[in-house]
């Protein structure tokens, strides 16, 4: 079937605000002086389908089991990341109208607004997926699409012991932190694994335990019997009804968490989540982004000035409130890893530093300066590291 002839296929169904079923293709293809068989019209009515409900172009790539990110460029420029960096497709947009018509569906599907008054989206979709889209003229080429897939369920220790993101007997270190109820951070770049490592840890927590999380987009999916998952929302039209991360933080703390998780802390909310972690709240974890371990305190002290928290107040509750920090990184080659696990101690004019107790290599974590005091600090959990 011609590109032409399916467009108006489509036209017809629009105009008459009918599904694309294979009784109403069959119809419309009537209307038009063509006959097809069962299996033409089948096949017109999975096209119609994907385009109109689905992901267009994007199905097959969105639905392969190893792909993390779909990105859309152009046109004929859409990319996609196998856990090695990204490789081109062969996938092509009829046009450039073609890739803002499904930025904008998409959009839709998920609640948002898209259009040239509001010219870019961050939302999550129905099955998970993370879209975010920005359209002309922001987006000076065209209409940039980016979709993060978010698996069904967690990666379990031992994919990520064979994936190398853990070095050999990095396991045991790793479970040591959880029994010890450590409070702790995964630091590290876009798209280095931070949820996919924090999805996994908190697998490993103790299954009498409740764990309370609070995200902006909803992607931790730890495999684990009692999960409380609550998620901000963004104002409506009227611009009332908007839940932030910071009113999520203060509700998890009256639900009786044992574990408070924040999915990613980027504002305001490092100030509640500190002083959870202050309060009795052990075991607490959240995700930040920073370019290296020993810039975590820096980054905190920078969100909690946003917060009007002053510099001293703040390195005292991250003094009492957070114990390790565990950074990754993504090689040039696309593989993620455990770089470095820092502990954190108090420098000479009582500022917070990360001192380094353990780096990756491919034989097993290496023992560094801090390597001491991450040992007494696991102990508490009655095994060491």
């Amino acid at each position: 079937m011609s590109r032409e002839l399916l467009d108006v296929v489509r036209r017809r169904l629009a105009e008459a605000g009918a599904e694309p079923t294979p009784a109403r293709v069959a119809v419309a293809l009537r209307e038009e002086g063509r006959l097809l068989g069962d299996s033409e019209v089948l096949g017109v009515v999975g096209a119609l389908r994907s385009e109109m409900v689905g992901s267009g172009p994007l199905e097959p790539l969105l639905a392969a089991p190893d792909v993390t990110d779909v990105l859309v460029t152009a046109p004929d420029a859409v990319w996609v990341d196998r856990g090695g960096g990204l490789e081109r497709t062969d996938v092509r947009f009829r046009d450039a109208a073609e890739v803002r018509r499904l930025a904008q569906r998409l959009a839709a599907v998920a609640g948002r607004r898209l259009d040239d008054a509001r010219p870019w989206v961050d939302a999550r979709l129905p099955d998970g997926t993370r879209l975010h889209a920005v359209l002309p003229p922001v987006a000076v080429a065209g209409t940039c699409l980016s979709l993060r897939v978010l698996r069904p369920r967690a990666f379990a220790l031992p994919e990520l012991l064979a994936a190398g993101t853990v070095p050999p007997g990095g396991d045991r270190l790793l479970r040591a932190l959880l029994d010890a109820r450590l409070s702790f951070l995964v630091s590290g770049g876009t798209g280095s694994g931070k949820t996919t490592l924090l999805s996994t840890l908190l697998g490993l927590v103790g299954p009498a335990e409740r764990i309370v999380l609070a995200e902006d987009s909803a992607e931790l999916r730890p495999d684990h019997p009692h999960v409380v998952r609550l998620e901000t929302r963004p104002a409506n039209q009227e611009g009332v009804g908007r839940v932030t991360l910071r009113d999520l933080v203060r509700q998890a703390l009256r639900m009786r968490p044992d574990r408070l998780v924040v999915g990613e802390v980027r504002g305001t909310e490092v100030t509640d989540l500190l002083a959870a972690l202050n309060t009795g709240h052990e075991g607490g974890c959240c995700t930040v982004h920073a370019n290296a371990a020993c810039d975590v305190p820096a980054r905190l002290e920078a969100l909690g000035c946003t917060a009007g928290l002053d510099r001293a107040a703040l390195h005292s509750q991250l003094a009492a409130g957070l114990s390790v920090v565990l950074h990754l990184v993504r090689d040039r080659a696309g593989r993620r890893r455990i770089s470095e696990i820092h502990v954190l101690e108090r420098d000479r004019d009582g500022f917070v530093v990360t001192v380094p107790a353990a780096i990756w290599s491919p034989e097993g974590f290496q023992e560094a300066r801090g390597w001491g005091r991450l040992a007494r600090l696991c102990e508490r959990g009655g095994q060491g590291c």
